[in-house]
C-alpha cells in the first residue's frame, strides 16, 4: 500500500473516528424499563444485573453415561463390581455401598458416597447370576464428574446491566428459573426518505416508471436493520421534495421519537431541505464526514415542542445514494443505537477489529478520503473487488461478504495486506 500526501487549500473534513467520537459523545442511554417474557428478549438490553439465586448444577451430577463407583475400589483392569443400584436424570439415588457401582446415566445425580464415573464404553456386562460389569479402564478420582456450582455459583452476576442478549444468555437466564427480564425499553425510531424521484415498488410497474423516478430501496433496507438491532419503528414514507413538507415531518416525528433517521436531501442542492429544516428547528451539529461512500452524513436533534425546554429528539440524516447509507448505517448508526439502547461503550467496538488479508485486486489511484471498498472473500485466503464501487450500485453490497477499510491518500496493489471488515460482524 503506498500513502499520499494530504491535498492542501480547503479545511479537511471530519475524520470518521472524530465523527463517531463525536457522536458517542453527545448520547446518554434511555432510562425507560420494563420487563418482559423471557422468550421476548432476544436482543434486548438488560436493565440490571441477573444474580443467580442458586448454583448450577444444584449437585453433582454424572456427564457421561456409564457406572459411578469409588475410584479407590478399582485396583485393577478387568476388576468387577456389582451394580447395587440405577440412577436416571431427575432421580436420586441411595448411598454407594462399598466396592458396588451405580448405573448412571448423564445428567443424573452422583450418589453419596461415589467420586468417580467410568463411561459404559470401557465397561463389559458380567453375566450369569450375578448383576455387574467388569471395569475396563482405571478410573481417577473426579472423572466426568460435574461439579455443583461449577457452572454458576449462588450470588453470581451471571448477566450483567447493559448485556445485549442472545439466544445462550436467554438459556442462561433460564436455568436459573427467570421467567421474566428487565430490559430497557426500546428506541423509538421515525424513519422517512426524501426525494420527488422516490416510488415505492408495487406502486408502479417498471415499463410505466416516469424518466427520472427510481424505486426507494433505502426504505427496505433501513428499516430492516432497524428492527434487527430491536428498535421499535415508525415508518413514516416518502416525504415530499418541499421544505414545508420536511418541517412538518420533523416535528411530528420529534414528539413521540427517541431518533429520527432519514436517507436522502443532506446534501447542498436547492432540493435538499433536511439540513436547513433541522438547523431550523433545533441544531445541526455534525455534518460531512471525510469517508467514501458516506460523504454527506449529518447528526443534529430537533426540538420536542411538548418538552422542557434544552430536550430534543435525535436526528440522523443519511445519504440518498443507496451504498452510502447502507455503508453509513453499519459503521455510524449501528453503534450510535448501541449506546442508546444502554449497552456501555464498553462492552461493543464501534468499528469491529479487522482482519489482515491480502488484496487481491489493485487500486491505482487514492482517494482523499477514507474508502471502504466492497469485497468479498475468495478460495485462496484473499479478498476480490467488485468492479463498480459507485455508490449507487447496491449490487455491491448483496455480491459483497464486507468492507476494505482504505486509508485516505492510499493506493492497493495486488497481493498488499488489507483490513478488512466483515458484514457479519456489522450486522451481529
Amino acid at each position: 500500500m503506498t500513502a499520499s500526501s494530504p491535498p492542501t487549500g480547503r479545511a479537511p473534513l471530519m475524520s470518521l473516528a472524530d465523527a463517531m467520537t463525536d457522536l458517542l459523545g453527545r448520547i446518554d442511554a434511555l432510562t425507560a424499563t420494563e420487563t418482559v417474557d423471557t422468550f421476548e428478549a432476544d436482543r434486548r438490553v438488560l436493565a440490571q444485573d441477573l444474580v443467580s439465586a442458586l448454583q448450577v448444577p444444584p449437585n453433582d451430577n454424572s456427564s457421561m453415561d456409564g457406572y459411578a463407583l469409588r475410584a479407590a475400589d478399582v485396583t485393577e483392569v478387568g476388576q468387577v463390581l456389582r451394580v447395587s443400584q440405577r440412577i436416571a436424570a431427575g432421580h436420586a439415588g441411595e448411598p454407594l455401598e462399598a466396592g458396588t457401582c451405580a448405573r448412571i446415566f448423564t445428567g443424573a445425580p452422583m450418589p453419596e458416597g461415589a467420586d468417580a464415573v467410568v463411561m459404559q464404553e470401557d465397561t463389559v456386562e458380567v453375566g450369569g447370576d450375578i448383576h455387574g460389569v467388569h471395569i475396563q479402564a482405571l478410573p481417577k478420582a473426579g472423572q466426568w464428574v460435574r461439579r455443583a456450582g461449577e457452572d454458576v455459583t449462588r450470588g453470581a452476576v451471571v448477566l450483567a446491566r447493559g448485556e445485549r442478549l442472545s439466544p445462550a444468555g436467554l438459556g442462561l437466564a433460564a436455568s436459573l428459573g427467570l421467567a421474566r427480564l428487565p430490559v430497557f425499553a426500546r428506541v423509538r425510531v421515525a424513519l422517512f426518505s426524501t426525494g420527488d424521484e422516490l416510488v415505492m415498488p408495487g406502486e408502479v410497474a417498471p415499463e410505466a416508471m416516469k424518466p427520472g423516478a427510481i424505486y426507494n430501496s433505502n426504505r427496505f433496507f433501513l428499516r430492516t436493520l432497524l428492527e434487527r438491532m430491536g428498535c421499535v419503528v415508525s415508518d413514516l414514507g416518502i416525504v415530499p421534495d418541499s421544505r414545508a413538507a420536511t418541517l412538518a415531518a420533523l416535528q411530528g416525528a420529534a414528539e413521540q421519537h427517541d431518533l429520527i433517521l432519514t436517507s436522502g436531501g443532506v446534501s447542498v442542492g436547492e432540493e435538499d431541505h433536511i439540513k436547513p429544516s433541522v438547523q431550523q428547528l433545533g441544531s445541526l451539529d455534525l455534518w460531512q464526514i471525510g469517508m467514501k461512500p458516506g460523504k454527506p452524513f449529518a447528526y443534529g436533534t430537533v426540538r420536542r415542542t411538548t418538552a422542557p425546554a434544552g430536550q430534543g429528539c435525535h436526528f440522523i440524516g443519511l445519504p440518498g445514494n443507496p451504498v452510502s447509507s447502507f455503508v453509513t448505517f453499519l459503521l455510524l448508526v449501528r453503534p450510535f443505537l448501541l449506546k442508546l439502547q444502554g449497552v456501555p461503550a464498553d462492552r461493543f467496538e464501534a468499528l469491529p477489529t479487522a482482519l489482515t488479508l491480502p488484496a487481491h485486486f489493485t487500486v491505482a489511484k487514492a482517494d482523499k478520503r477514507r474508502e471502504f471498498l466492497r469485497v468479498r472473500r475468495n478460495a485462496a485466503g484473499g479478498l476480490d473487488l467488485f468492479p463498480n464501487q459507485s455508490s449507487g450500485v447496491l449490487t455491491s453490497t448483496v455480491w459483497a461478504d464486507g468492507l476494505v477499510d482504505n486509508p485516505a491518500g492510499t493506493t492497493i496493489a495486488h497481493g498488499d495486506p488489507v483490513s478488512y471488515i466483515s458484514f457479519a460482524e456489522l450486522l451481529a
